[in-house]
């Protein structure tokens, strides 16, 4: 016999906001109660309702671990990981409410559940064996925001814990809020607002490869559009390191311009240019990290199938690559720990 603890807001981890219903908790990573003013409703509100990064973070001997939601009509992959390790995956059936893990390790340890980035979810418990205890420890580990599109919202990587920036914060011990939407990051005004009012200790921007699939911004507007991003995070983060990050190799894309004269290569040059700006203008804590760094022609034949998105194995290496790359030289600190 397992017991079921209800789960309340001090164990959830990467949401924005908490719908809350007949018994259970829905993360959203858009404000809620404000989702309106994130228009498109069937668009950039659609992906916020979707888990990625979202997980449960709690302290048990239990080596029994199940968790409990209310049904819904697709799969819902699981995963549980102890710091950088993945102990376990599973997945919630169509029309199931739960899945358990069993054999996990002895003693107390602080374990995190990770559910599908692409899943809606809405968690009702955890399951514990009887004696078990369970604590809400504080995490203490910098936070991280990560903002981008469905090459960060990962669709295709693994299992939820295996996203690349769940992969790069698990590898250095980062607290991570992922605001990767698949499609919809296009630099909107309250979606800076948003992140610029959560806690951050460092915050990733990955920007282009939505604005040039969708020509949403042109020449004349996609660096102003930049500049005034970091500008706003800085209105309450004024010394945190911000790495804005171009777009990743898409062959396709590379040298054909779009409806408004954009391609990869000239956006990659925008958004050098925007990051200079900012800095010749007294900002030292803005870092422009190439794409074609994390992710380039190398990797394109085994990893890159559609020749737009990393498959499984891509997105694993994209988060090591992102570790070393970008999250080292800006957070030695956290380098240093792991």
């Amino acid at each position: 016999m397992l017991k079921t603890i209800r789960v309340d807001a001090s164990m959830m981890e990467g949401a924005v906001s908490l719908e809350e219903g007949d018994g259970w908790l829905k993360p959203w990573r858009l404000p809620f109660e404000d989702r309106c003013l994130f228009p498109p409703d069937d668009g950039l509100a659609a992906r916020a309702e979707m888990a990625a990064g979202v997980r449960l973070r709690f302290r048990t001997d239990s080596r029994v671990v199940g968790v409990s939601v209310a049904a819904v009509s697709g799969p819902i992959p699981v995963d549980v990981t102890r710091g950088a390790d993945l102990l376990a995956s599973g997945v919630i059936p169509p029309g199931a409410e739960q899945v358990l893990f069993e054999d996990l390790p002895e003693g107390e340890n602080t374990l995190e559940v990770w559910f599908g980035q692409t899943s809606v979810v809405r968690i009702r418990a955890l399951l514990l064996e009887q004696m078990a205890g369970l604590s809400v420890p504080p995490d203490r580990r910098p936070r991280w925001i990560t903002y981008g599109s469905s090459i960060s919202h990962c669709g295709a990587a693994h299992s939820p814990a295996r996203t690349w920036p769940a992969t790069a914060a698990r590898l250095r011990g980062l607290h991570l809020t992922c605001l990767g939407y698949g499609g919809q990051c296009h630099m909107e005004p309250m979606v800076a607002r948003m992140i610029r009012d959560l806690p951050a200790d460092f915050i990733s921007l990955k920007l282009g490869i939505n604005v040039c699939g969708a020509a949403s911004l042109s020449p004349r507007t996609f660096r102003p559009a930049i500049i005034g991003m970091v500008r706003i995070l800085r209105e309450r983060h004024p010394l945190i390191p911000i790495a804005v990050i171009s777009p990743i190799v898409s062959p396709p894309r590379e040298d054909a311009a779009n409806a408004v004269g954009l391609s990869l290569k000239a956006m990659r040059r925008e958004v050098a240019d925007a990051v200079k700006r900012l800095q010749d203008r007294g900002d030292g804590q803005v870092h422009g990290v190439d794409g074609l760094s994390l992710f380039d022609e190398a990797w394109i034949a085994d990893y890159l199938p559609d020749l737009l998105h990393p498959n499984g194995d891509g997105y694993d290496l994209m988060g090591r690559r992102f570790a070393e790359v970008v999250i080292d030289p800006l957070l030695p600190g956290a380098a240093a720990k792991h």
